[in-house]
């Protein structure tokens, strides 16, 4: 058979298969209705950011044209909103969770807060991010891309959390050998930006969509110095810089340039499990359980098409950074990969949130 009989054959399987769908996807009409997209965090950070960017997008391509719009319910390092979606089992399409690394760092670390389960709902888009850490002024002018001359400095960091994503920028801090006392029990880490904003903090992180949008002002006004970025993925699982921050040395690059930091052992394998988990697959857009599929394929479709819009990358890196979106299949594949660590670095994070902060989860 020839390779020009066989094109055609499959294009008129795929031209049936579309048709056999089409009906099912005609039946979801969101015409008139409110999507609400529940964010477990406060208004002001990445995740809100992150969201508020999407949300428009995705109401050009469901059918009928709905109005999405973004609500929060922060507290308790995101699990609050996570426990309350869990509980949602009316699928009608009408109601959208985000989840973010500080919500899937406390599954992960088995906290008891948590009562939600992963498996239970239904991904439709993931995407991946980055972030970077910064320093106020003074203690910016001491930086030459290592952290030997921060390491007698007392810093003071607004924290949602040891056990969210806050665990990241406060283990690679320790590694560094940088003194930073965290101030626990912020909502969000947009509200950590304006603790450094108002100086009560002297250190700050962000995620991509935080940084491009809030703290790239105090950057360019000259009242934070960019550090280092947490790095990014290559196709061998190696850290390399961020293609977002290209400029900006990655974490790896500082601890090798840091006296006593060391990018092997135990402390760096449990860091980079929980940098993957928390940040290439970081932010999920979820549906709740009992959802029908033919509402799931219609989502799947339509982030599929925000996906393939001409202009896509470009608005994208302006304001939530370049990353991989990933949609249906792949963005499960991408849940699966942000919920699952070994036993070896989650037994390493335990004990170090012993020892750091007092932190027992039991």
């Amino acid at each position: 058979m020839t390779l020009l009989k066989l094109s055609r054959r499959a294009a008129l399987a795929l031209t049936a298969a579309a048709g056999l769908a089409a009906p099912a996807m005609a039946d979801v009409d969101f015409s008139g209705k409110t999507i609400e997209w529940v964010i477990p965090f406060s208004e002001t950070g990445g995740s809100a950011k992150w969201a508020n960017f999407f949300a428009p997008l995705l109401s050009e391509e469901l059918p009928g044209n709905p109005t999405v719009v973004v609500k929060f319910m922060p507290g308790a390092g995101s699990t609050k909103g996570a426990n309350w979606f869990q509980e949602q089992t009316e699928g009608d399409g009408t109601l959208l969770f985000g989840s973010s690394g500080s919500t899937q760092f406390p599954f992960l670390l088995d906290d008891p807060r948590v009562m939600y389960e992963y498996a239970d709902w239904n991904a439709v888009m993931a995407t991946g991010t980055g972030g970077v850490a910064y320093l106020n002024a003074e203690d910016g002018a001491l930086f030459d891309g290592s952290a030997n001359q921060l390491k007698d400095i007392p810093f003071i960091f607004g924290s949602q959390g040891a056990t969210g994503l806050d665990l990241v920028p406060l283990l690679a801090w320790e590694m560094l050998g940088m003194n930073v006392e965290p101030v626990f029990g912020i909502k969000g880490r947009g509200d950590g930006r304006l603790m450094f904003e108002r100086g009560e903090a002297t250190i700050d992180y962000q995620t991509s969509s935080g940084y491009i949008s809030g703290s790239m002002d105090l950057v360019d006004a000259g009242t934070a110095v960019p550090m280092m970025s947490w790095g990014a993925l290559d196709e061998n699982g190696m850290i390399v810089r961020d293609p977002t921050f290209p400029d900006l040395p990655s974490f790896k690059e500082v601890c090798e340039a840091t006296e006593g930091c060391e990018t092997s052992g135990p402390a760096w394998d449990a860091w980079k499990a929980f940098f993957i988990a928390g940040y290439p697959s970081q932010k999920i857009a979820f549906l709740p359980a009992g959802t029908p599929q033919d509402v799931i394929d219609t989502y799947n479709a339509a982030f599929e098409a925000v996906r393939a819009r001409p202009d896509f990358k470009e608005i994208a890196s302006q304001q939530v950074g370049e990353y991989p979106m990933f949609v249906g299949a792949g963005a499960q594949k991408a849940t699966d990969e942000a919920t699952t660590v070994s036993d070896e670095a989650k037994q390493f994070v335990l004990t170090w949130l012993k020892d750091a902060y007092g932190v027992e989860l039991n």
